[in-house]
């Protein structure tokens, strides 16, 4: 059924998956990964077999010249490896696609069949929605399991959602009841300004997942681009005085509720962060070989480069998010947001949840509040 081939022998591997869609306001989590990706040069080894779980009026191929020839790059996701250097190396399995339309639980299911085939230790997924938080201040992560011992040696909230879900949840709870380690980490974006990219988002993901896993992540332009963002939200919320006003609530709301923490936890975990970055030799190492073509298995082997963008439908934010009491306030800053954002607040409404089919919500509706769930 699977076909490694090319795939060396992994070292304590820890699989880091996000899909695009109802789980990923402002593109933050897909972009994290993204990020991985491009910085320690991975390789693609598989894909899953896009006919199986899109839907393609829904998620649309795109067509593409390579060379004068017409080719057709198809809605999935993707596994690649990294392999990252330094005094202790470590693999990374990266996921990487859009929310499937259909057949959830055996999408999950195959995904599972890869970490079990490449001895993977644990299952991070990431996730971003839209929550009542400035921009002005640091992204709220929250990272959740639905595995009392592991919330409790990793320092974690064990969920306790209750709602509709998207595959974020789903596959959480596949490698919860498959025996494999699984935790969710959910970043808080802005609703007023939810259009993508937010690489200040992205940024808190990156950190927060360095402060998990124990790597050096390798930020590139990340910390700038997230500095420019801000900037630029800054001017536009400073051309409307009820935009301003209202994000000036949002920063006391948020200074208030976090005062007890300006201390201990927050500060330890910034400082070791900091003596991580100092270690020398703790860059990426030279990246794993690539599966070969052939065989019985059913994955399509990755044919292009090219990437299709779903539709954003809305999401509402996960409930154990940590952040401000709801402020009624403007819904967008001007000219920073695009039409259905995802992230919206829960009672907003829900769709459909997983039937007994294991098929995902319909597209257009509104996704779950759930970190990890």
């Amino acid at each position: 059924m699977i076909e490694l081939e090319g795939v060396p022998e992994l070292i304590d591997p820890v699989m880091v998956a996000a899909f695009e869609g109802w789980n990923d306001a402002g593109d933050a989590a897909s972009t994290a990964v993204a990020h991985l990706d491009r910085e320690w040069k991975g390789e693609v080894f598989a894909a899953l077999d896009a006919e199986d779980y899109y839907d393609f009026q829904v998620n649309r191929p795109t067509v593409f010249l390579d060379n004068g020839v017409r080719k057709i790059t198809w809605p999935t996701t993707r596994l690649s490896v990294v392999r990252v250097g330094g005094d202790k190396p470590r693999d990374l399995v990266l996921v990487r696609g859009i929310e499937p339309s259909m057949r959830w639980r055996s999408f999950c299911n195959e995904l599972l069949a890869f970490a079990h085939e490449l001895g993977v230790e644990m299952v991070v997924i990431l996730g971003a929605l839209l929550g009542d938080t400035p921009h002005t201040r640091p992204v709220p992560v929250s990272g959740v399991t639905s595995d009392p011992d592991l919330a409790r040696t990793m320092d974690l909230e064990e969920t306790r959602y209750e709602g509709p879900t998207g595959i974020v949840g789903i596959l959480q709870e596949a490698c919860t009841h498959a025996g494999v380690p699984a935790v969710s980490l959910w970043a808080a974006v802005p609703h007023y300004v939810s259009q993508p990219p937010n690489p200040k988002a992205t940024l808190a993901l990156l950190n927060r997942l360095e402060d998990l896993i124990g790597l050096r992540i390798p930020l590139g332009e990340l910390p700038e681009d997230a500095r420019a963002w801000q900037l630029g939200v800054d001017q536009l919320a400073a051309e409307d005085s009820e935009v301003a006003e209202y994000v000036q609530t949002l920063e006391e709301a948020r200074d208030t509720a976090e005062l007890p923490e300006a201390s201990g936890e927050a500060i330890a975990r910034e400082f070791e962060r900091y003596l991580r970055r100092r270690e020398p030799g703790a860059g990426p190492g030279p990246g794993p070989g690539v599966a070969t073509e052939g065989g019985d298995s059913p994955f399509l082997r990755d044919p292009g480069s090219g990437r299709t963008r779903p539709p954003k439908p809305e999401q509402p934010g996960p409930e154990s998010v940590p952040g401000p009491e709801s402020v009624p306030g403007p819904e967008s800053v001007p000219g920073a947001t695009g039409e259905n954002p995802p992230g919206e607040a829960p009672e907003s409404g829900s769709p459909e949840t997983e039937g007994p089919d294991g098929e995902g919500p319909e597209n257009g509706g509104t996704p779950d509040g759930d970190p990890g769930k």
